[in-house]
């Protein structure tokens, strides 16, 4: 598996091509499953909210869902749990992209454990497209700050990459997501962590990590 880990998905030229440098392919050959599950954990979000993202359309769906792949599926996790895997592993392993959608990490952590996508991932020949908890998800922590579905529980997601991220760093109107807020967090977090903005992604294949940017970002160090 390789990861594509953004804040407001493929926003930018850079990040496209690193997206394409890692499928391999041009995107209007590939094939994507994009996962909403996410979205359902979250207070802030809707059924209209949903549309918009599995639809394409801005705010986010257009640098995601809409960029031109060759096919787009949907994939529920919630529906998965009364589905046969025999029926549903054969749509993961046959799509070059997942597309996570964003929402609230904890809670798309909890839905994929429960199915076993989790522990499907490592295995796969795929690429993670992450938006803001879709990509948060795969870090072993998300802070206190982003626990929404049942805050005050654990901010444990499935620790798939060895580094936490703070999303949507500077976004107009904010105030939770300043440089000062992800400085804070970070510091409480003790662990190795990056704040990215929407212009930024997080490119990770096997060991190799690496920041694709055209906006601004800061990487934290285990002090």
């Amino acid at each position: 598996m390789k990861m594509l880990l953004t804040s407001g998905g493929v926003t930018n030229a850079s990040i496209r091509a690193e997206l394409v440098r890692l499928l391999e392919k041009p995107i209007e050959e590939a094939d994507a499953l994009v996962v909403p599950t996410a979205q359902w954990g979250q207070p802030m979000c809707s059924p209209q909210s949903v549309w918009r993202s599995t639809a394409g359309a801005p705010p986010f769906g257009d640098a995601f869902v809409g960029l031109g792949w060759r096919t787009v599926g949907v994939l529920e996790l919630a529906a998965l749990r009364d589905v046969d895997p025999e029926r549903w592993r054969p749509w993961v392993e046959a799509t070059d992209v997942i597309l996570a959608d964003g929402g609230e990490a904890v809670f798309l952590a909890h839905r994929m454990r429960e199915v076993g996508l989790d522990r499907m991932l490592p295995d796969l020949d795929v690429v993670w497209v992450g938006v803001s908890a879709g990509s948060m998800v795969m870090t072993p922590r998300i802070g206190p700050e982003f626990v929404d579905w049942r805050p005050g529980g654990s901010d444990e997601t499935l620790g798939l990459v060895d580094f936490s991220i703070f999303p949507h760093l500077d976004y107009p109107g904010w105030e939770s997501n300043t440089t000062a807020a992800a400085r804070r967090w970070a510091a409480a977090l003790g662990a190795p962590a990056f704040a990215i903005d929407e212009q930024t992604a997080i490119s990770v294949v096997g060991s190799d990590v690496r920041v694709v940017s055209e906006g601004n970002w800061e990487a934290f160090a285990v002090a």
